[in-house]
């Protein structure tokens, strides 16, 4: 299921999302790096797409040809999780 980054909305979108769609519900950008599959806050330039030209705004809309969509938020890396039970093996190393 995809969803919007700054809402958490799910989204029903089953085609490509152009650069200047929005979301539906709070209006943010749909096209932009915080809603791809690449996005990676440890990647360099925070994008493991290694040809992508690098975007400094990372929540809005960009042209990058490489954009897809992420299906679901929680599984990218980088992203926080929101499942309750799961925690996260780095916090019992470093005893959070």
């Amino acid at each position: 299921m995809k969803s919007c980054f700054h809402c958490k909305k799910p989204l029903e979108i089953d085609r490509k999302v152009g650069r200047g769609e929005t979301c539906p519900y709070c209006h943010a950008d749909l096209h932009c790096c915080l809603n791809c599959v690449f996005y990676d806050p440890g990647a360099y330039n925070e994008c493991r797409e290694s040809q992508a030209e690098r975007v400094l705004d990372k929540d809005r809309g960009n042209f990058c040809e490489y954009f897809t969509f992420s299906d679901d938020q929680q599984s990218s890396p980088g992203r926080e999780k929101t499942t309750t039970g799961q925690t996260n093996p780095l916090d019992k190393l470093f005893k959070k």
